[in-house]
């Protein structure tokens, strides 16, 4: 995997910053895309259903599962 890559993305009217490998941020946009919402409009999403997970660890899981659930055909 290749080293971080950080983003600015604005959640709940505050602006925070996200680090994330480019591979994530690459599953990230494709599942953005297959849902027809923005980038952040995803991490949102993801945000507002991690409990008290890390935001970055969040997003990794979120990817993971998007990607498994690709390769099963059910994306």
């Amino acid at each position: 995997m290749g080293s971080l890559k950080k983003r600015s993305i604005n959640l709940a009217g505050h602006a925070t910053s996200l680090a994330l490998e480019p591979e994530f941020w690459t599953v990230l946009q494709s599942a953005a895309s297959i849902d027809r919402i923005s980038l952040a409009g995803l991490i949102q999403r993801i945000d507002a259903g991690r409990g008290e997970r890390p935001l970055a660890s969040a997003c990794r899981v979120f990817a993971l599962l998007h990607a498994q659930a690709g390769e099963a055909g059910t994306v």
